[in-house]
């Protein structure tokens, strides 16, 4: 099917200046011209759409999710009373969710019982509808470590190294260990160190090996540290960094996803939302950190991938918008916003070959709004049109022009 979108400003998403009465012409899965719509290619045979006073961008990048979670109050209480069934349908449902607010890929930070692993199959085969998934299978935790419930446990770098392998022949897309302690687990301070740098550096050469991204999740500034300093990718939440960790991180070109509406939410909603109190107490202590840190990172210029951690109490999946929305109102500017949900996300995730950017050859994951995310990045919460990999899943216009 051929599809040509015409008449829109459009977005690069790799940070260019927006393109106005732009055209994009889809053929089957893949975006086959692009430039102004007075030049567009004949579309005989196919569907034209009139996207005036639209802006067109590449479909979105979460790049830290939980699918089998939904923002329940209570998720350690959801996780330990779900059987596999019912974090099954779950999931298929918040695909759907991210699918219709604009998102096309999703990485999925962590899952028990490979249930992530086998979603993305069955989206890749067309059995389910969603954003394509890239998930970390069970994430990597010391015992009684932070997500140990959803995780593998080990400890010391050899049986780190044998979980980091456990999980590559599970089908992990890639890998995600926990290099400090956090809000959600039970008995676990968020700051304390976690994982050692040698077993760190154990999971990063595994992973690397085998030629994938890992991510950790880092709050604390001594096992934030630890992480870069083993060569971790990307950074997830990254409370504590100071100037030692943000030139560290700068080195090594490491991508910090911050997941900034996760512990606002917490705190927005508490007790009285029904989220316990012992995730309260350790929100509200991190969350000015959170902040701090986030800024520091973004006068930095250090790398900024968009995540949302969603499946967090109150952080349903399809909210990427607000996470931007929260990135913009602590200073990154919306360009760069739109930027990190889009090819600095695919570059972290290492499908920049694919998706990410509006170029000729890549898969047509496109977004439509209506209006203009750089001076308004909340437009970005309600998509006109959605389509992944060529198909249309939605579709608000007006109709279809002559």
């Amino acid at each position: 099917m051929v599809t040509l979108i015409r008449h829109a400003t459009l977005l690069d998403g790799r940070g260019g200046e927006p393109l106005p009465d732009a055209a994009v012409l889809v053929d089957e899965e893949r975006i086959a011209w692009i430039g102004p719509s007075a030049a567009a290619p004949s579309s005989e045979g196919g569907h034209v759409l009139d996207a005036s006073g639209h802006w067109l961008l590449p479909g979105l990048i979460n790049c830290h999710v939980h699918l089998c979670n939904d923002g329940a109050a209570d998720l350690f209480g959801q996780v330990l009373e779900d059987s596999v069934p019912i974090a099954t349908v779950r999931a298929v449902r918040n695909l759907r969710l991210a699918l219709e607010a604009g998102v096309t890929t999703v990485r999925d930070c962590g899952a028990a019982n490979q249930i992530a692993i086998e979603l993305a199959k069955a989206v890749d085969t067309g059995l389910i509808e969603g954003p394509r998934i890239l998930a970390a299978g069970r994430v990597v935790t010391m015992t009684g470590g932070h997500g140990h419930f959803i995780g593998r446990e080990a400890d010391g770098p050899d049986e780190v190294r044998k979980a980091v392998r456990a999980e590559i022949k599970g089908g992990a897309h890639f890998i995600k260990v926990m290099a400090t302690g956090g809000v959600l687990t039970p008995g676990v301070d968020p700051s304390q160190t976690a994982f050692q740098e040698e077993e760190l550096r154990a999971a990063a050469e595994e992973a690397h090996k085998s030629g994938r991204v890992i991510a950790a999740h880092a709050i604390g500034n001594q096992g934030i540290k630890n992480a870069l300093r083993a060569g971790i990718d990307s950074i997830e939440h990254g409370f504590y960094l100071d100037e030692e960790a943000i030139e560290l991180a700068l080195k090594q070109n490491a991508t910090m996803v911050p997941t900034l509406i996760a512990v606002d939410q917490i705190v927005r909603n508490g007790p009285q939302g029904g989220i316990p109190d012992w995730v309260v107490r350790k929100a509200v202590s991190e969350s000015g950190h959170h902040r701090e840190s986030f800024v520091a990172a973004v006068r930095s210029g250090m790398r900024i991938a968009a995540g949302t951690d969603a499946g967090t109490p109150f952080n349903p999946h399809g909210d990427l918008a607000l996470e931007l929305a929260k990135m913009v109102e602590f200073g990154l500017p919306p360009s760069a916003a739109v930027v990190a949900a889009t090819s600095a996300a695919a570059r972290l995730l290492g499908v920049a070959d694919r998706v990410g950017s509006l170029e000729v050859g890549k898969q047509a994951d496109l977004l439509l709004v209506a209006g203009d995310p750089l001076t308004d990045i909340g437009v970005l919460s309600q998509p006109r049109l959605v389509m992944r990999a060529g198909r249309i899943y939605r579709n608000e216009l007006a109709a279809p022009a002559a």
